[in-house]
């Protein structure tokens, strides 16, 4: 059996997956700088063809020698996308704004945050 930091970032993880496919519905690209300013149809593409890569390198490191860095770069990554998802609650396009969404942003960085305590305590 998987052990507990092992299972508590994959849990993270899927909390962060579940996030990017309401970031496709909610059309996050229009919150980033050079994606605002595309055509819908293009930067959704654009966006959702990057996420193709990321989940690649995530996926492959998570399972290597180098796992334990993986956990500290997403643990340190999701604190910090739910303090700026925080920080966006206003912004005009951010439609983000509901309770579905909500409960998936800010418990990854609460997650984070006991995933790193534990860390640091095993």
């Amino acid at each position: 059996m998987p052990d507990f930091l092992l299972v508590l970032f994959l849990f993270n993880l899927s909390l962060f997956l579940l996030h990017e496919m309401d970031a496709i519905r909610r059309s996050e690209w229009r919150l980033f700088m050079v994606l605002k300013d595309m055509e819908d149809s293009k930067a959704y593409k654009v966006f959702t063809f990057l996420h193709l890569f990321l989940y690649v390198i995530i996926l492959s490191l998570l399972f290597s020698e180098y796992q334990i860095i993986v956990f500290w770069f997403l643990d340190l990554f999701f604190i910090i996308h739910a303090i700026l998802h925080l920080f966006f609650e206003k912004h005009p396009r951010n439609e983000f704004k509901n309770t579905f969404s909500r409960a998936i942003i800010y418990p990854m960085g609460i997650l984070a945050v006991v995933h790193i305590f534990f860390l640091i305590n095993s």
